[in-house]
């Protein structure tokens, strides 16, 4: 197998190591080294040697591409750097180990661990303090980026939910479904934050934020100093108003809080009905029906994802989820909740004890306009993602920024792409002068099925198809005006991973090699 758990594969590459002609320049290879899957990169007369296995969900890096300094993870492209198994990209924060590699008589042979060295760029001036407002994708990977980057000065994170950050993913996806455990859901414990001197306030709102004094206000008096304030205050689920909607068994999903009440409903329950086709609704649908309760979908649309993924990949879901024994309403949306049924705007009834809406999240940000920030459906911020205050930054859902593929101003609610943000701003807090110009990725796990997406097409003329959607086996290029600006795909990894590097390069060539015209 390619890394992970299980029979290791590959040469012995501590007893046998490989030959140098097998390995060739630019290639990667699996084999076992210690005990464990070992991954060798080559570039050049240099070969390096990692943990085969991805920090972050165990993804099978073998199975991955290495572009020359980083090995990229198929399964939700986190980056690894080989020179020191460092994670160079979210959604991994932390790295892997590395292997000494040593040259004798023609092979290459793997040796001990090496040492974990950090080698951070000097920082000229640190900033007095570091307050971040947010405790989720964003501010966790800004905390700790700060600290890997050798920052040492007071980190405070103050954040509205009662929970250390957690991995909300999970929230829709295992958690829900009761595959997994409330313990995997933290990214850290309360420990990990007391060890690298973290000061996290959870449960708390901020009233206010002082820009001339460089200050934060909680409640009526307590103030917090800030060197550099980072806005990572995330998004808030809408809800639909109608009569019922406020109904104790009426639901919205955010937070730890929120997946709490609706697994704690949804024991006993028979039938639930969906208020939305979004990717979170749909997640929520999958997960009721692994617990075997009846799912009923209503939504306004003709098809799922059509305008966001298109009729292939809106078909291929909608059937996917008719397979599994959902049943949808589209075209149709809900007028009243009663205590054991949703009322449809057609006068149908549909008997339900438990309704969850999934209709969509709104930016958080009513402290950024409060204190005269730039807004425009977001924060409005630069290509460092600076805003318009003085030493303040803003980044995931709240952040609005120019991106540089579409030549737009785009805001865009996905994890990793908070989590990425998180690391930039961090960085640059401490004046690194790093542009934000990752490439935006997003996974969403329907049963047994993911579905990867990167780039970003808020609009397109064309999508391209290559393969059967049917078959598990797709991809899908949206192209506006003859520019590739996204890419979606089912069990095709590598050719999302090669669609990634090339937007990044701005290599539309390498885009048309992958997905012809149709």
């Amino acid at each position: 197998m390619a890394g992970g758990d299980g029979e290791l594969s590959g040469p012995d590459l501590v007893a046998d190591g490989v030959a140098e002609a097998e390995l060739a320049d630019g290639a990667m290879l699996l084999g076992h080294a210690h005990g464990g899957a070992v991954l060798l990169a080559r570039r050049g007369r240099e070969v390096h040697a990692i943990a085969a296995s991805c920090s972050h969900y165990g993804g099978p890096l073998a199975e991955g591409l290495f572009d020359g300094a980083c090995v990229r993870c198929p399964w939700h492209h986190a980056a690894f750097d080989v020179r020191t198994g460092e994670a160079a990209r979210p959604p991994a924060l932390s790295g892997v180990a590395r292997y000494e590699v040593s040259a004798r008589d023609g092979r290459w042979y793997v040796g001990a661990e090496a040492p974990h060295v950090s080698s951070p760029a000097p920082i000229a001036a640190p900033p007095a303090s570091v307050v971040i407002l947010g405790a989720g994708a964003a501010g966790n990977a800004a905390a700790e980026t700060l600290r890997r980057e050798g920052y040492d000065g007071p980190i405070t994170m103050i954040g509205a939910e009662d929970f250390v950050p957690p991995d909300r993913p999970n929230l829709s996806k295992d958690y829900l479904a009761g595959s997994a455990p409330e313990e995997w859901l933290p990214l850290h414990d309360r420990e990990f934050y007391a060890e690298q001197r973290i000061d996290l306030r959870l449960g708390v709102t901020v009233t206010a934020i002082d820009t001339t004094a460089r200050q934060v206000v909680v409640g009526d008096r307590e103030r917090f100093d800030y060197g550099a304030l980072l806005l990572a205050t995330g998004a808030e689920p809408m809800r639909l108003n109608f009569p019922g909607s406020d109904r104790e068994h009426v639901f919205t999903l955010r937070s730890v809080t929120d997946a709490r009440a609706i697994v704690a409903r949804a024991v006993g329950a028979s039938r639930a009905v969906v208020l939305g086709a979004s990717f979170i609704g749909l997640e929520v649908a999958a997960a009721l029906r692994t617990r075997e309760i009846e799912v009923h979908v209503v939504a306004p649309e003709d098809l799922p994802f059509g305008t966001l993924l298109g009729a292939e990949l809106g078909r291929f879901v909608q059937e996917l989820h008719e397979e599994h024994g959902v049943i949808f309403h589209l075209g149709r949306t809900a007028s009243s909740v009663g205590e054991h049924d949703v009322t449809l705007d057609d006068g149908s009834r549909i008997e339900a004890e438990l309704v969850v809406m999934g209709v969509g999240v709104r930016p958080r940000l009513a402290l950024a306009e409060s204190t005269g920030l730039a807004v425009d459906d977001g924060v409005l911020v630069d290509e460092f993602l600076r805003t318009s205050a003085e030493g303040v930054w803003a980044a995931g859902d709240i952040a609005s920024w120019p991106h540089r593929r579409s030549g737009e101003r785009v805001r865009v609610e996905h994890w990793v792409v908070a989590e990425r943000q998180g690391v930039t701003a961090a960085r640059n807090m401490l004046g690194r002068a790093e542009p934000y110009r990752d490439v935006p990725f997003f996974w969403s796990q329907h049963y047994d099925v993911p579905i990867n997406y990167v780039g970003h097409a808020s609009r397109w003329d064309e999508a391209a198809v290559s393969g059967s959607a049917a078959d598990r086996d797709v991809v899908v290029s949206y192209r506006r005006a003859g520019r590739t600006l996204a890419v979606a795909s089912i069990y095709r990894d590598a050719d999302s991973l090669a669609a990634e590097l090339a937007m990044e390069q701005d290599d539309e060539a390498a885009l048309e090699r992958l997905l012809p015209r149709a």
